[in-house]
């Protein structure tokens, strides 16, 4: 019962501020728009209206563009699981929030499942974008959407758990991090400069392609099935099944790292 009210607690602390909603929003136009032009350009390609008509998507499918859901929308779920953490430290609500519910096991729990509900809206909000963008557009070009395909739906519901696996990965940075802007720094640095680097890093040299599958976007795209960076188990890449278990590895890690080192630590 204990636990019910911890999630409920967060739930409550996360859909009464503004920065949820404001984020949503962000994530829904930035997703939205990049899906929705991607597929326009696509279309525009293969209806011929530039030269040579293709018959095709250019490439690998609809469903390759339905992936951008996960491919470019996964630094959201990163950013609103460190935020769920690091609010507390920079409000200074860790202290009345363990008086209540004493059991800091108890508040990390209900802080992990609460995540857990946020990283299914924002993976609903980003597949919603996502599709409506990239098949009204396909449509608009007499392109086959691919939503009649069940392993379309099936990826689909994969870049939902990877949304929520993004979410516990960003609870366990932010119980290292603890500093608000240290953990958003550090967010944005590595999902949109290091690891695009590293990826590309182990596309050139062959020794570090083995290393570079493994790191945590590299894992997700593997885990949903495809993206548009060229990530799928054709090219190497980790089975789908294979890249959620890295993935959740991560989390895990983190969020026991966090537990033993941070979290336990007495508070100002």
């Amino acid at each position: 019962m204990t636990l019910l009210r911890a999630t409920s607690s967060e739930l409550t602390k996360q859909f009464t501020t503004a920065i949820w909603w404001i984020l949503a929003i962000v994530l829904a136009g930035y997703v939205g728009i990049t899906a929705a032009g991607l597929a326009t350009v696509i279309g525009v390609a293969a209806s011929g209206l530039l030269g040579d008509q293709t018959s095709s998507t250019g490439l690998d499918g609809a469903g390759t563009l339905y992936s951008l859901a996960g491919s470019v929308g996964y630094v959201f779920p990163l950013l609103i699981g460190a935020l769920l953490v690091t609010g507390e430290f920079r409000h200074k609500t860790l202290t009345p929030t363990f008086l209540a519910i004493p059991r800091r096991g108890t508040v990390l729990g209900g802080k992990v499942i609460a995540g857990a509900v946020m990283g299914l809206v924002y993976g609903a909000i980003a597949i919603i974008v996502t599709v409506a963008g990239v098949a009204g557009m396909l449509a608009v070009f007499g392109i086959d959407s691919g939503l009649g395909s069940g392993d379309t739906w099936a990826m689909l519901g994969r870049i939902l758990i990877s949304f929520v696996l993004w979410v516990l990965v960003g609870i366990g940075a932010g119980l290292l991090v603890r500093n608000q802007v240290a953990a958003i720094v550090i967010v944005l640095a590595f999902t949109q400069f290091v690891e695009p680097l590293l990826r590309l890093a182990g596309t050139l040299v062959s020794e570090l392609s083995e290393v570079a599958k493994y790191l945590p976007g590299s894992a997700a795209d593997a885990l949903v099935g495809a993206s548009i960076y060229g990530s799928s188990s054709a090219d190497g890449s980790l089975a789908w099944w294979a890249g959620g278990l890295v993935l959740a590895a991560y989390a895990v890690v983190l969020l026991v790292a966090g537990h033993i080192f941070s979290w336990r630590r007495d508070i100002a």
